[in-house]
């Protein structure tokens, strides 16, 4: 796995001072420290070992053991260890450390896998970090959360992709927010909640509805688990009633009602009847004359009246009409059309007669 360091099963040998023993085979051996271990470790026992590096001098595998968090000792540390550290502090760059009894610091980028909006909400904790960078004439050192963080995302990833299937519920934490939607971290993988899939509101902007580091809780909807990398489709307006179901109760076919321009396209206005209840005026329905733009008729922000042509409560589609509405209060005047109104202004409000002799 990229950027994963390597994993081996050995035989403990024996424990020396602060020192595990372990052999790997006939010719290769390691040692880990004792302090990655809940209590000393019984001879013959076998454990997986993450290998760290090789020692130049003597050829050792210097190991460490998942999950072993070594107590820091200024004068035993070196890079490649794994360490507790205590946020004491932050700054524009990162998290200020403290190791036994040394500063030390870790760069924004290292903290999470994902941008972390305030960094102050890890003052005061202890963390397990791994030791990057290390220069003790100069009282540097650098800490690093990555490499441990990404094992984990890949362990949880393939723990994850053996259980996960389309209709779970799950529990997400948002990565990024794009134009189209938002990611979000479901255990070691980022599903995409395409922005239709936010809300049953129309959303315009993904960004108003979540932000980065928000906790939410998801449908899985897809999973494409041949694509590279897997591609997971998530959504949220699943887990909440659809408010149009309960709204529609209160409309029928044939109805005449009122409502209110929200959007116009080339093929006709969409019309809100109540809060999260929108139909369709089809520019065929717009007027009884020939309409070229539908903006001549309807503009966004203007009350009309509609009839309801037809309800469809499984996609959500309601059919409407203008022509069809009558003369009730609130339909579409001519008037309104730049035609009628140039005629009005010559001749007055008076009926226009026409014919032939």
């Amino acid at each position: 796995r990229s950027g994963k360091r390597p994993e081996r099963e050995g035989t403990i040998v024996s424990v020396r001072g602060n020192e595990v023993f372990i052999e790997f085979g006939p010719k290769l051996q390691g040692t880990c420290p004792l302090d990655h271990f809940e209590e000393a470790p019984s001879p013959g026992t076998r454990e997986k070992f993450t290998i760290e590096r090789e020692d130049r001098d003597d050829g050792m595998l210097i190991c460490s053991r998942r999950g072993g968090v070594q107590k820091a000792r200024w004068d035993t540390i070196e890079i490649g260890h794994t360490i507790e550290a205590r946020c004491t502090g932050t700054n524009k760059g990162g998290l200020e450390m403290e190791v036994a009894g040394h500063a030390a610091f870790m760069p924004a980028g290292h903290v999470e896998l994902h941008h972390v909006p305030d960094l102050d909400i890890y003052i005061g904790q202890k963390m397990p970090c791994e030791v990057i960078e290390l220069d003790r004439q100069r009282n540097r050192m650098v800490l690093s959360r990555r490499t441990m963080l990404q094992e984990q995302r890949e362990d949880a990833k393939q723990n994850l992709l053996e259980t996960l299937e389309v209709g779970q519920v799950v529990d997400g934490l948002i990565t990024r927010v794009q134009p189209f939607g938002a990611f979000a971290d479901i255990g070691g993988i980022d599903g995409l909640i395409h922005v239709s899939e936010m809300s049953w509101e129309r959303i315009e902007d993904p960004g108003q509805f979540v932000k980065v580091g928000d906790s939410v809780r998801v449908q899985v909807l897809s999973i494409e688990r041949d694509s590279e990398p897997i591609r997971i489709g998530l959504g949220m307006k699943q887990l909440v009633s659809d408010p149009m179901h309960a709204a529609l109760a209160g409309f029928s076919e044939g109805d005449v009602v009122t409502g209110t321009v929200t959007k116009t396209a080339e093929f006709g206005a969409f019309v809100e009847l109540s809060k999260g209840v929108e139909g369709l005026v089809h520019i065929s329905e717009l007027s009884n004359d020939h309409v070229k733009r539908v903006e001549s008729v309807a503009q966004v922000g203007q009350t009309v009246s509609v009839r309801i042509l037809s309800i469809d409560p499984a996609t959500r589609r309601i059919g409407l009409s203008i022509k069809q509405a009558g003369t009730e209060a609130g339909a579409v005047e001519r008037a309104e059309d730049p035609a009628m109104a140039k005629l009005k202004a010559k001749f007055g409000d008076r009926p226009l007669k026409g014919g032939l002799g």
